[in-house]
């Protein structure tokens, strides 16, 4: 036996149904919705201040010419926060299913991101460990793998190095941090 649906009440209108479900759903729905008002503002709130200190931190580790680093660092902390607080968003309203799948797809772009730019990614560390150490300079006379110069410049992809030719040779600080000497002796000179 089959249980048939509950017959309409004779005389109600099927628009008033609909309304009074409608706002039934709605009442249900409300301590959710003001949870989740809450919650984002408190979120709101905090990430300004987390990405204030952020960028304090940044710009007193790169000087002001290399402002584009730390708006760099200040928006890959603020895309991270802020997706975050989506996921936690939909939790709060009860679209657990929705924030995993979201979590869980971000995660397979995420590794294909990073395995697209693995090079890029490489350049910049590399970039980071040769502006920090303390042997290797503009000016100094260095040997790498494949060029023999002195360095013109170092920026977090590429070292730029003036061969004994005078030509100039941009190699990428993969490169570069793989294997490179100084000669003391030719740069005193």
């Amino acid at each position: 036996m089959t249980q048939e649906p509950t017959p309409q009440p004779v005389g109600e209108p099927v628009v008033e149904t609909i309304i009074r479900e409608v706002v039934a759903g709605l009442v249900d729905a409300a301590p959710d919705v003001v949870s989740g008002i809450i919650f984002l503002v408190l979120a709101y709130l905090l990430i300004k201040a987390v990405l204030a200190v952020v960028r304090s931190v940044f710009d007193r580790i790169y000087p002001e010419d290399q402002t584009l680093i730390v708006d760099l660092f200040v928006t890959v902390v603020g895309v991270f926060l802020w997706f975050g607080v989506v996921l936690t968003l939909l939790k709060i309203v009860g679209m657990s299913d929705v924030a995993a799948s979201l979590g869980t797809a971000a995660g397979f772009i995420g590794l294909g991101v990073a395995f697209a730019l693995k090079e890029m990614i490489a350049d910049t560390v590399a970039g980071v460990y040769l502006l920090r150490d303390p042997d290797f300079h503009e000016g100094d006379l260095v040997e790498t793998a494949s060029v023999t110069g002195t360095v013109q410049g170092i920026d977090l992809r590429k070292t730029r190095i003036r061969a004994d030719d005078g030509s100039l040779i941009v190699l990428a600080n993969r490169d570069v941090e793989k294997k490179w000497v100084q000669n003391p002796a030719a740069s005193e000179e």
